[in-house]
């Protein structure tokens, strides 16, 4: 087959703007925006949401800027919109256990009502029960009570009196204790010195009246520390009976005001009831006055325990909550528990317990970035262990740690529902699959966004919708039909095939507003071609340096590139250079030798080190190929080396394959091979010519080093005839090959290009494997005939003649 020559037509896609259907954007600000080109994505993405068992988290895997981000957000919105809202949840006092806070959940908005109504019981026992504690007949019945006690107190006490009065003991209180003294006849107190000179038998009587006088006043103690308790408990009773009613009309009204059906309404009431023991425990610190610091500190203390601690407040939501944590820090994800530090110790109860996003995102759905959760251990391991048990333990993990006391709070743990979307890249989906199965186990339904798609009148009005929409957000003058239409040929050019169009809608999205500004500074009316044609060159004016500067030692000399006439055992290759912001094609000359031996061919950038797995593949593949086409002359005998001059860095790819074949045939055939033709594509075994990536870079990166020594129109390049349809090349360098200064040469099999490199026919095998002499095969066939030759005498020389003169005759023996 021979080589084709490509039309200008062929070397990109030019689209009519009549065939779009508009004549600018704002005629298509009313259409919705659809999932353009993510028909898998979407179905996939709805299907996950949707489903109500568990395990069903998405796992969303697609390119950054392909919208999956966007689109996943505006599809949890509008399933959420459809849900219930999900109750509150609130942390209360735990009044048996205050270390282990209890954890309420309440219809949406009940926990505010909550909230707002123990604060106004508070204040209303606040102020109603010392009134109701300094009542007349409160004060009368706890003096009755008081009296009827040192009543009986006084009794006992004017009993043990005339008990030490009869052993001569005085008895008097001091200080809260019981001081008795021995007393003479006289009635008066003897001092130690009279004691001491009593007679030795009146010594041991009053030792003896002492040890029963003792004994007496423990009685004593013994009977009335139980009339004090009996009057404490008949005091509380009072106390209680008087402010019962009171506690229990508020906290009736606080039940009464929670008027929907609450799920945990059974622990409500016991920790109401439990709040209402722990008021009567403590009413003497309602009666304090103002001025009794220490009272009114210890009463705070106890009104704080009957606070509300709402974390979570849905209240305002009219569907299911839609949470997107873009900082998944430890607290921000689990939540936290707050504290602070008192006398060198960190203090804190359950009204420093904060929610994360996985509690506030509780009935509804939430969203995260793999890569930020794996980038912190913890959140990642503690997210694993979630997702196993589906409950909650709020943790501060480092209060462990600290070099101070802390006081340790367990809050109570609890389910949570809640769908996961789970956002990253192919590479990451696959390494989750294999380094953590149990974790993808919990991501059954995969939304997979796809890199392209194929393009049709359908996907091309979407995408002008999209340019429609992002000119109404971002507030930018609209576009003219024949505007967008050089945007998607952008967009083709992205996605590298004039079939299909690039889901990498981020770029189209920058590129909408850089040419809208470029607008703007010309002054008001749409945004025409022009201004997309300058916001491309602005764009690769800011990010072309490196390729300048390469250009530049091309064209200086430092890097050696022939542009013209025809060298042996030399060719041109195309290599791609990506920067990550910037991508571009420069050539690189490619050379080999050849000579007699055995030892094949030697890739020197393999040698040192300098060539990637795949480079070395193709350069194995170019090696049995060639020995496939002397297989008539087989074993070879060759040494050969093939190298990329002036290559410095690591060699990777197979799309030089080609190129280096050509370089060694022509080594082999001593047939110069044309210099202003640059090549690329790979080969396979049998000598076709497979499709390479980044062709439009090569080709335009060739061009420009060819434009800017001058276009003799002898240039040109070679690529495979099967990258045809990945053509979208600028418009200068289609306005050089429609003017003949430049060409596009495709091939399908390396003959082909070796003919048009050469000049000289390929060379068919005969019958026995043999090519035409005057062929460039034929030519090789005879170099490597001559190296066997050159070997074989290596291995066997001939015996050295032996000369005779005249006269001389030989010796017999």
């Amino acid at each position: 087959m021979p080589i084709a020559i490509l039309s200008p037509a062929d070397l990109r896609l030019t689209l009519d703007p009549a065939s779009l259907g508009f004549a600018d954007t704002s005629e298509l600000i009313a259409e919705p925006l659809p999932w353009i080109g993510q028909a898998r994505a979407e179905a996939a993405a709805r299907f996950g949401l949707g489903m109500d068992q568990p395990n069903y988290n998405l796992f969303v895997l697609g390119e950054v800027g392909s919208g999956r981000t966007s689109l996943l957000k505006q599809a949890m919105h509008a399933v959420a919109a459809n849900k219930r809202v999900p109750p509150d949840l609130c942390y209360l006092h735990n009044f048996d256990a205050p270390e282990r806070p209890l954890a309420l959940r309440l219809p949406a908005g009940e926990g505010r009502l909550l909230r707002q109504s123990l604060a106004q019981a508070v204040k209303t026992l606040q102020s109603e029960i010392p009134q109701r504690l300094d009542g007349q007949d409160y004060k009368a019945e706890s003096e009755r009570i008081e009296k009827a006690w040192k009543d009986d107190v006084a009794q006992h006490y004017a009993e043990l009196t005339t008990f030490a009065e009869t052993r001569s003991f005085s008895l008097h209180r001091e200080a809260g204790r019981m001081v008795f003294t021995l007393t003479g006849k006289k009635g008066q107190a003897l001092t130690e010195d009279e004691v001491l000179a009593l007679p030795k038998a009146r010594r041991a009587e009053v030792e003896q009246a002492e040890q029963e006088l003792r004994a007496e006043i423990t009685r004593y103690i013994e009977k009335t520390q139980p009339l004090e308790r009996a009057m404490n408990e008949a005091l509380a009773a009072l106390r209680r009976q008087v402010v019962k009613p009171l506690v229990e009309r508020e906290l009736q009204a606080i039940r009464a005001g929670l008027k929907k059906q609450i799920k945990d309404a059974a622990k409500l009431n016991a920790w109401l009831d439990a709040l209402e023991q722990d008021v009567f425990d403590n009413l003497e610190l309602f009666t304090g006055g103002e001025d009794d610091e220490g009272g009114q500190e210890a009463l705070q203390m106890v009104l704080a325990r009957y606070r509300v601690n709402l974390v979570v407040d849905n209240g305002g939501l009219t569907g299911a909550p839609v949470i997107v944590e873009d900082n998944p820090l430890f607290r921000a994800l689990f939540g936290s528990i707050e504290y602070q530090s008192e006398n060198d110790v960190l203090m804190t109860d359950f009204s420093r317990i904060r929610a994360g996003s996985l509690l506030q995102a509780h009935g509804g759905f939430l969203m995260l970035h793999l890569q930020d959760v794996l980038a912190d251990p913890l959140v990642w391991e503690k997210l694993r262990r979630f997702l196993r048990s589906g409950r909650l333990q709020i943790e501060e993990p480092g209060v462990s740690f600290s070099p101070i006391a802390a006081v340790s709070l367990v809050p109570e743990a609890v389910d949570v529902d809640v769908k996961l979307v789970l956002v990253g890249s192919r590479e990451q989906y696959y390494e989750l699959q294999e380094a953590a199965p149990e974790f993808a186990r919990h991501f059954r339904a995969k939304v997979d966004f796809a890199d392209s798609f194929v393009a049709n009148a359908d996907t091309r009005r979407a995408s002008a919708i999209f340019v429609a929409h992002a000119c109404r957000e971002h507030g930018l003058p609209h576009f003219s039909a024949a505007a967008v239409a050089r945007l998607l040929e952008e967009s083709h050019r992205e996605a590298a095939d004039q079939t299909r169009e690039s889901a990498i809608f981020a770029r189209t999205e920058a590129l909408v507003m850089e040419s809208a500004a470029i607008c703007r500074a010309r002054g008001p009316g749409l945004v025409t071609v022009a201004d997309v044609e300058a916001a491309l060159a602005a764009h690769t004016a800011r990010h072309d340096y490196p390729e300048q500067r390469l250009r530049e030692e091309i064209a200086e000399g430092d890097v050696l590139i022939e542009l013209h006439g025809e060298r042996v055992g030399q060719v041109n290759g195309l290599t791609q250079i990506d920067l990550g912001d910037a991508r571009f094609g420069l050539p690189v000359r490619l050379s080999a030798r050849t000579y007699a031996g055995e030892d094949g061919l030697l890739n020197i950038e393999r040698e040192v080190e300098l060539s990637g797995p795949i480079h070395d593949k193709g350069v194995f593949i170019l090696q049995n190929y060639l020995a496939g086409l002397f297989a008539h002359l087989a074993p070879l005998s060759l040494n050969a080396s093939i190298v990329f001059e002036q290559q410095y860095h690591e060699v990777e790819g197979d799309s030089a394959s080609c190129a280096e074949l050509y370089a060694l045939l022509s080594a082999l055939s001593g047939l110069p091979l044309k210099q202003g033709i640059a090549v690329t594509g790979a080969v396979n075994q049998h000598g076709e010519i497979l499709p390479v990536g980044a062709i439009n870079e090569k080709i335009e990166g060739w061009f420009r080093v060819c434009e800017a020594a001058g276009l003799d129109g002898s240039q040109g390049v070679l690529i495979p005839t099967r990258n045809r349809r990945h053509l979208m090349l600028a418009p200068r360098l289609v306005e050089a090959v429609a003017a003949g200064r430049f060409h596009i040469h495709a091939a399908d099999h390396v003959s082909e290009g070796l003919e048009l490199l050469a000049g000289v026919a390929a060379g068919e095998p005969d019958a026995a494997g043999h090519y035409p002499h005057a062929s460039v095969l034929g030519h090789a066939q005879d170099t490597l005939l001559a190296y066997r030759r050159a070997c074989q005498q290596l291995e066997h020389p001939k015996p050295p003649r032996r000369h005779f003169r005249a006269g001389d005759r030989p010796q017999r023996r």
